[in-house]
């Protein structure tokens, strides 16, 4: 069905979706999948054009209706960014309605409960199957809390790519240990803590993963654990959204809560 002629609306898109889609350098698509579409241009900036079921991400742009890109896109098709459409192959997706979602959550909200959150979490457990991966977890979580810049870099180090996969278990546990620093420390803190670690890491694995890493370090987050943050502001019932955040992926949404509960519990 790859000569199919498809226009498609997108309804929503990040402020890193637009960076991407207004820089001119060579793009490509990286990967596709039933649901997801992953393009990258010559920067390694990563644009995940994704159906409603996956929902808002710091670099997603989210289309109207459901789509199966397997049945439509091939590797090779060509992207262009032409005003108000992005067109891939013979996918036209028209930008004109899409809103803005903000991924950088409102963290000072946060941040003035942290030890109500601590408290809240520390019954959750976050043991990990891989003993190497919960002693670099401890380890990564002991130097956040001290705000320790060369300890934080030597795990990040450690920890980018280790394991399998698009985004490795590995770069799950930095991700969800970063959103966790950005509750525990002020905005400055967190910043050089989680921008350290992704200088440290982001090179040293996929380029999607990468992408999870920078977006974090800028206090980016998807809609997911948005929902768990709101559910920490509003004391609502924090079991559904971490049902959600444990169902993503194999093994990324555990993997990714193992890191911010590890940061947690040292604090």
């Amino acid at each position: 069905m790859t000569g199919t002629l498809l226009t498609m609306n997108a309804v929503s898109l990040t402020d890193g979706a637009k960076r991407w889609l207004k820089n001119p350098s060579k793009r490509k698509i990286l990967h596709i999948f039933d649901d997801v579409c992953n393009l990258i241009n010559a920067d390694r900036d990563v644009l995940s054009i994704v159906s409603p079921e996956i929902g808002n991400g710091p670099f997603n742009l989210v289309l109207e209706e459901s789509f199966r890109f397997s049945n439509y896109l091939n590797l090779d098709d060509n992207i262009s960014v032409n005003g108000s459409r992005l067109t891939i192959g013979n996918l036209t997706i028209s930008l004109s309605n899409a809103q803005r979602w903000n991924s950088v959550f409102y963290w000072e909200a946060l941040r003035s409960r942290k030890e109500e959150i601590s408290s809240r979490l520390k019954l959750l457990p976050f043991d990990s199957e891989n003993e190497t991966l919960l002693r670099l977890s401890l380890s990564l979580s002991r130097a956040i809390i001290h705000a320790d810049l060369p300890s934080a870099r030597n795990s990040a180090l450690k920890l980018a790519g280790l394991g399998i996969g698009l985004t490795p278990a590995g770069d799950d546990i930095l991700m969800g240990a970063m959103h966790a620093t950005w509750i525990v420390h002020p905005q400055i803190t967190a910043e050089s803590v989680t921008q350290e670690m992704a200088r440290a890491a982001a090179s040293l694995t996929t380029s999607l993963s990468g992408a999870w890493l920078q977006s974090a370090a800028r206090g980016e987050a998807g809609a997911v654990w948005h929902e768990l943050f709101n559910a920490f502001i509003h004391d609502e019932n924090i079991y559904a959204p971490l049902s959600k955040i444990l169902s993503v992926g194999e093994t990324s949404g555990s993997d990714a809560l193992t890191g911010f509960l590890s940061v947690f519990s040292a604090l």
